[in-house]
């Protein structure tokens, strides 16, 4: 026999919007990443932004970038319409996600219209919240979609914006681009950035101010995967990684070159390979040999600043 589903008032679970909904999404940020497909990480509440509140600061593990989570339990409504674009431009966000009980029309036009008319650098999301009960089984949650940016649209931009781009930078948007597909299909990083005609991309370590570059030199014929170190994290960061240097290089199983460029003031520790990059037809090797170095990278290098940020607030 089967059960009746039926749905539940989202006060029955938490009466109060800022005292008991925003504490449990905060906790339970991963649910909801997982049904937008992004990797979030609480990193505040209740953020002070001039005169206003922002309910939920995250970050996108995959990017490092910040995300603005507003939500209530009611309808929405114009004036958190205005809230989540205010919070996303001071706060600097990557991406706005607007969870509600329901949406209108009109805002899921105004969210959809903002995917279609802004870049990659920013992305808006829609998802309706709504509790689930089959007979008188505790009530399930469920995140519905409701707008997310329409990437067939974002690529047509592009494509048109690479017309105005050189031979060179148009190999680099091709190369980082599936680079980023091959990636993204083993299902290691949660989130990653938007490709760009340049010669690295970045992949977040779980770190402010030290992240994977990977790079592609199509002049120099070379490919690599380097840990950058911005100069405030130097003192710091760099002799942590050197104390480890034997342990870091018997799990990436290579020899890496330690601080190449030792009057520079940011610091690296790279592993490169030459190949020929010219002709998209040889690119399957070296973007599935990047491919590799990156999630060995990755995870060496962000449980190593993991061990170490739990040692401190331990």
């Amino acid at each position: 026999m089967l059960g009746k589903i039926k749905t539940v008032p989202l006060r029955t679970i938490w009466k109060n919007e800022a005292h008991n909904f925003t504490p449990w999404l905060s906790e339970n940020i991963a649910e909801l990443g997982q049904a937008l497909g992004l990797e979030l990480e609480f990193d505040n509440a209740e953020v002070s932004v001039g005169p206003y509140y922002a309910d939920i600061l995250a970050k996108d593990v995959g990017t490092g970038q910040s995300v603005v989570i507003e939500n209530q339990l009611e309808k929405t409504d114009h004036d958190h319409l205005g809230k989540c674009i205010t919070y996303a431009s001071v706060l600097n966000a990557s991406a706005v996600i607007w969870v509600a009980s329901d949406f209108t029309e009109e805002h899921k036009k105004a969210l959809d219209w903002l995917n279609d008319h802004t870049y990659d650098e920013i992305a808006f999301y829609g998802v309706q919240i709504e509790l689930l009960q089959i007979d008188n089984s505790s009530p399930a949650i469920q995140f519905n979609i409701k707008s997310c940016p329409n990437n067939a649209v974002r690529q047509a931009i592009k494509r048109k914006n690479q017309g105005e781009l050189s031979e060179a930078k148009k190999l680099q948007l091709d190369f980082w681009t599936k680079f980023k597909e091959k990636l993204k299909a083993t299902g290691k990083i949660g989130s990653l950035q938007t490709p760009r005609p340049q010669y690295w991309f970045d992949v977040a370590l779980g770190k402010a101010g030290i992240n994977l570059s990977n790079t592609c030199n199509t002049w120099e014929k070379k490919i690599g995967v380097r840990v950058y170190i911005a100069n405030k994290e130097t003192d710091e960061w760099l002799p942590y990684f050197e104390e480890h240097k034997e342990e870091i290089e018997n799990k990436i199983g290579a020899k890496l070159d330690w601080n190449p460029n030792p009057e520079n003031r940011d610091k690296v520790i790279t592993l490169t390979k030459s190949y020929e990059l010219d002709n998209m037809d040889n690119w399957e090797e070296p973007i599935e040999w990047l491919v590799n170095q990156t999630i060995i990278f990755r995870e060496t290098f962000s449980n190593l600043i993991k061990e170490k940020r739990e040692k401190i607030t331990a």
